[in-house]
C-alpha cells in the first residue's frame, strides 16, 4: 500500500511539472499574439479571437480530463488560466507559426495523457480486488474503539470514513425484510459499517463452510496421500546429526539457579507460602458452636430456629394471587395466632414510599430475642399433610394388562357345590370335585365334560401332578386319597404313568405302620382309571403335589393328634408323618417350588421346615384369627395367606416375617387364593361371590418392594347356603382364571 501512494505522488507531481510548463508556453503565445493584434485589421482580430476561444476551451478540457481531477492545486492553477484568458479577451496578434507550434505542442500533451491513463488502467486490472476495495486505512483492530465517534476509520486520503446515519426501528426492519428480496443475503461491513449484498458465490461459499466442507470446490477432500518415508529401510538415514552434547551433561545455568535459590531460602529471603488461617477471620457463626455445647447435650434442648426469608406475599405489590379474598381474611382473623399460617395479612401498594411502618416490627424482634435466649419449652409437633398425598400413586390397570376381565365359559355338571378344581400341566384339561361323589374331566377350551368318575363320597380336594411326563391326578375323599390315571394324554404320557404307579413296593417306615396303607385297585375300579388307594387314619382334607411329581402331602386336621400332615412317595410307595408333636390345627400345606421346604399353615401362624436338615427355619405371623388357604409365589420368595376374617396378607420372606401387605378388599371370608405360574397375578375368591385379581410385580432389586395393584373384580357366581367362591385356579400358561362356587358351576374369566 505504502509503495502505491509512493508512486501515484510521484506521477502527480510529473504532471503538474508539465502543467506549468504548458502555462508557461500559453503566456508566451499571448504576448507574441497582443504584439501582432495591434498592427492587423478588426477583420482578422475577430477571427483569430475566435479561433482563440475554441483552442482555450480545448485546453482547459484536457486540463480537467487529464487524470488530476482529485488534486486541488491541479484545479486551481486551471481556473487561473481561464481567469487569465478571460481577462485577454480583447484583440490579438498572433502570427502563424508560433500558431502551428502551439497546436503542435498540445497535441503532444494530449498523446502523453492518454498514455499516462492507460497505464493506470493497465495497472490497476492486475491488482487484487482485497487491496482494490481496502477504503478504510485503520488496519486489524477492534472496531469497537470506534463506537463512541461519528466516524468509523480514514480513507487513503487520511479524511476520515463517517458512518452511516442508520434511524430505522423494528418496523422499518420488518418492512425492509418483506419488501426486500436481497435481505436475507444483506451482511454489515464492519470496518466502512455499511450494507453489502453477497453474491451467489459468496453465498455458496458460506453455505460450504457451515456444512464444514472445504471452500473450493475443486478440493479434493479424499486424494491418495503420498508416502514421503517408505517403510522399507534404506541405506542411508534420513538425518544423520548426532545427540548434542547438552542433552547428556547436566545444565551449569540450572545448576547456578538452583544454588541460588537455595542460598535464598537458607539466608531466609524467601519464605514458604504458610496457609491462611481463616478461624481469625473478621465475621464468625454466633451458633456454630451450639451443637458442642452443653446445652445441645441436653434432652430435650432445641437448635435456634432460623427466621424464614421474605417469599412474594410479603412484597410490597404482591401477585393477586397471594391476596386474601374477604373470606380467607375472615378465616384468618377467626383462626388463633399459632394456627395461622402467615402472621400478617398481604397488602398491595402502588409504590414503595407509600408503604407504612410495620406495626407489629418491635413486637416480633422482641419475640425473637426471647426464643433465642429462653428457648420454647414446649414442643409441638403439628403436622400439615394433604390427605391426597397420603395415597399410593398406583399405575393405571391398562398399564398392567394381561389380566382376566370377563367370563368366557361356564362348566355345568355337578349337582352339588365344587369344593376343589385343578388345570393339567398341558392346559388342556381341568378336573373339578364336588359334594355330588363325582370327579369330572372337562376340556378347557369347550367346556365338554370328557369324563365322570364315580368316588363314593363328598370330595374334598383335587390336585393334577404338575410332572408333565405323567398324567396324574390325586383326589381327596372321606380318609381316603385316591391316585387316577386318566389317559387324557398322548401314549408316552400313558406309559410313563403306568411305569411310576407300577413300581415295587418296599416295606413302610416304622413311624406309618399302621397309619398309612396302600391299596391296590381292583379291575373294575381300573376301568374307572383309579390306579391306587392311600388309606388314612382320619379324613382328608386336602392333597397337594411335590414340583417333581414323584411325593405328594394330605392333610388331615385334627387337635388331639399330631398325625396331621402326612407325605407319600410315590414310586417307592412308602409313608411317613414328618411331625412327632401337634403343633396346632393345620389348615393348609404346601412345598416350595424350587427349595426342599415345606410350608404348614396353622390358624395364626404360618412354619416354615427344612426337609433336609429336618428343622423349622421361619416362622410367620399372619395377623389374622384364622388362616383359610395359603400359596407360595412361583419365585419362591413370597406367600399368600387368605384368612376367614375378610384378609389376605402378603409376606416377604427376606424382608420380615410379619406381612409386607395386608389386603381388606372382600367382605366375607376369603376361601382360596392362587399364584400364575407365568404372569405377575394372583387372585382371591370370596364367599361374597367375587373374584378378585391383583397385579404383583416382584423384582430382583431387593431394595425395591413390590408392586401390588388390585385390577379387576370378576362376578358371577350365585351364593348358595351363605358360601360363594370356594376355589380359585389360574391357567399355567394363558392369564386365565377358574373358580368353582357353590352354586354347582366352574367359570372361566380370561
Amino acid at each position: 500500500m505504502e509503495d502505491r501512494i509512493e508512486t501515484e505522488k510521484r506521477r502527480t507531481s510529473a504532471k503538474m511539472n508539465k502543467m506549468s510548463k504548458v502555462s508557461e508556453m500559453t503566456e508566451e503565445k499571448e504576448r507574441r499574439m497582443k504584439r501582432s493584434l495591434e498592427q492587423e485589421e478588426p477583420d482578422e482580430m475577430l477571427s483569430i479571437d475566435s479561433k482563440l476561444c475554441d483552442k482555450e476551451v480545448s485546453e482547459s478540457e484536457e486540463s480537467v480530463y487529464s487524470g488530476l481531477e482529485d488534486s486541488g492545486s491541479d484545479s486551481d492553477e486551471d481556473d487561473g488560466l481561464h481567469n487569465d484568458d478571460d481577462e485577454d479577451d480583447g484583440v490579438h496578434n498572433h502570427d502563424d507559426e508560433a500558431q502551428q507550434e502551439g497546436v503542435h505542442n498540445h497535441d503532444d500533451e494530449a498523446q502523453q495523457d492518454n498514455k499516462l491513463n492507460a497505464e493506470k488502467k493497465e495497472e490497476y486490472e492486475h491488482d487484487s480486488s482485497d487491496e482494490e476495495d481496502i477504503r478504510n486505512t485503520v488496519g486489524n483492530i477492534p472496531m469497537e474503539w470506534y463506537k463512541d465517534f461519528p466516524h468509523i476509520g480514514y480513507n487513503l486520503d487520511g479524511k476520515k470514513i463517517y458512518k452511516p446515519i442508520r434511524n430505522k426501528d423494528e418496523l422499518d426492519e420488518f418492512l425492509e425484510k418483506m419488501e426486500n428480496p436481497d435481505y436475507w443475503r444483506t451482511v454489515t461491513d464492519k470496518q466502512t459499517a455499511s450494507d453489502i449484498v453477497l453474491s451467489d458465490e459468496q453465498v455458496e461459499l458460506v453455505k460450504r463452510l457451515q456444512k464444514g466442507q472445504f471452500g473450493d470446490v475443486n478440493f479434493q477432500e479424499h486424494q491418495p496421500s503420498v508416502d514421503f518415508f517408505s517403510g522399507d529401510v534404506m541405506l542411508h538415514p534420513v538425518t544423520n546429526r548426532p545427540a548434542d552434547k547438552r542433552s547428556f551433561i547436566p545444565s551449569l545455568i540450572e545448576k547456578e539457579k538452583v544454588s541460588k535459590l537455595v542460598h535464598a531460602i537458607k539466608m531466609g529471603w524467601i519464605k514458604p507460602r504458610r496457609a491462611q488461617d481463616d478461624s481469625r477471620g473478621r465475621y464468625y457463626d454466633l451458633w456454630g458452636k451450639e451443637d458442642s455445647s452443653l446445652l445441645a447435650k441436653h434432652k430435650m434442648h432445641l437448635p435456634a430456629p432460623k427466621t424464614l426469608l421474605p417469599g412474594h406475599q410479603e412484597s410490597y405489590n404482591p401477585p393477586p394471587e397471594y391476596l386474601f379474598t374477604q373470606e380467607e381474611q375472615a378465616l384468618w382473623e377467626q383462626q388463633d395466632p399459632s394456627d395461622r399460617k402467615l402472621p400478617f395479612v398481604p397488602r398491595k401498594f402502588s409504590s414503595l414510599r407509600q408503604v407504612p411502618a410495620f406495626p407489629r416490627f418491635i413486637h416480633e424482634r422482641f419475640e425473637r430475642c426471647l426464643d433465642l435466649y429462653l428457648c420454647p419449652r414446649q414442643r409441638k409437633m403439628r403436622v400439615n399433610v394433604d390427605p391426597e398425598d397420603l395415597i399410593p400413586k398406583l399405575p393405571k390397570p391398562k398399564d398392567l394388562q394381561p389380566f382376566p376381565t370377563t367370563q368366557s365359559l361356564v362348566y355345568k355338571g355337578h349337582s352339588s357345590l365344587v369344593r376343589s378344581i385343578s388345570v393339567s400341566p398341558s392346559g388342556q384339561w381341568l378336573a373339578s370335585g364336588s359334594d355330588d361323589c363325582c370327579v369330572r374331566l372337562w376340556e378347557v377350551c369347550s367346556s365338554r365334560c370328557v369324563k365322570v368318575v364315580q368316588v363314593g363320597g363328598a370330595v374334598k380336594s383335587v390336585c393334577w401332578n404338575p410332572n408333565p411326563s405323567v398324567c396324574l391326578l390325586a383326589v381327596a375323599l372321606e380318609s381316603l386319597v385316591l391316585i387316577m390315571s386318566p389317559s387324557l394324554a398322548d401314549r408316552e404320557v400313558a406309559l410313563s404313568s403306568e411305569r411310576l404307579l407300577a413300581a415295587p413296593q418296599e416295606a413302610e417306615p416304622a413311624e406309618a405302620v399302621g397309619a398309612v396303607t396302600w391299596v391296590e385297585c381292583e379291575r373294575e375300579e381300573q376301568n374307572h382309571s383309579i390306579r391306587l388307594k392311600i388309606q388314612h387314619p382320619k379324613p382328608v382334607r386336602q392333597v397337594v403335589w411335590h414340583a417333581k411329581g414323584d411325593y405328594l402331602a394330605s392333610l388331615m386336621p385334627d387337635h388331639s393328634s399330631h398325625q396331621q400332615v402326612f407325605i407319600h412317595q410315590l414310586s417307592r410307595r412308602r409313608s411317613q408323618n414328618p411331625f412327632r408333636r401337634n403343633k396346632g390345627l393345620v389348615q393348609s400345606v404346601c412345598f416350595h417350588p424350587i427349595r426342599p421346604y415345606f410350608f404348614v399353615a396353622t390358624q395364626r401362624s404360618v412354619r416354615i421346615y427344612n426337609l433336609v436338615k429336618q428343622e423349622m427355619t421361619k416362622k410367620l405371623q399372619a395377623n389374622s384369627k384364622w388362616i383359610s388357604s395359603m400359596a407360595v409365589h412361583p419365585g419362591g420368595d413370597h406367600v399368600i395367606c387368605a384368612s376367614y376374617d375378610c384378609r389376605l396378607s402378603w409376606f416377604d420372606l427376606d424382608l420380615s416375617t410379619k406381612p409386607y401387605k395386608m389386603l381388606r378388599h372382600h367382605k366375607k371370608a376369603v376361601r382360596g387364593v392362587a399364584y400364575h405360574r407365568l404372569y405377575p397375578l394372583f387372585a382371591s375368591a370370596s364367599d361374597d361371590g367375587s373374584v378378585i385379581v391383583c397385579h404383583g410385580t416382584v423384582y430382583n432389586d431387593l431394595l425395591q418392594n413390590p408392586l401390588i395393584v388390585p385390577v379387576k373384580v370378576l362376578r358371577g357366581h350365585v351364593t348358595t347356603h351363605d358360601l360363594g367362591v370356594l376355589d380359585v385356579t389360574f391357567h399355567p400358561t394363558q392369564p386365565w382364571v377358574f373358580s368353582s362356587g357353590a352354586d354347582a358351576t366352574i367359570r372361566l374369566f380370561t
